[in-house]
């Protein structure tokens, strides 16, 4: 069995752009699209997280207000990706429950 007789790799084909061809302007509007989700990604992180911060440690602060700052949250959350009301209920809404239950010792 020589060299010639084992499996080659398969070679990825080249594409347009790494052979110095700039890239079509429908990926660059999808990369464009794709920064822009991110970026409103990263500030729903930072909303909830600074929240949740000021519903655990701030110790003046009512369960009403809590509520009211949680429903103002997911508004701001569905404002942002209207068709993500899922995805909010799965990632962020447990979170705010836990943190309404063990802060006020709810049920």
């Amino acid at each position: 069995m020589g060299l010639s007789d084992l499996p080659r790799e398969r070679q990825p084909e080249a594409s347009p752009a790494s052979a110095g061809f700039p890239p079509p302007a429908q990926s660059v509007q999808s990369v464009q699209e794709l920064a822009e989700e991110n970026r409103k990604i990263r500030r729903l992180q930072m909303v909830v997280n600074m929240v949740m911060q000021v519903i655990a440690q701030d110790a003046t602060l009512g369960v009403e207000e809590a509520s009211a700052m949680v429903a103002d949250t997911r508004r701001a959350a569905l404002l942002m990706f209207p068709d993500k009301e899922l995805a909010f209920n799965l990632i962020y809404w447990p979170r705010l429950q836990r943190l309404m239950r063990e802060r006020y010792r709810m049920q």
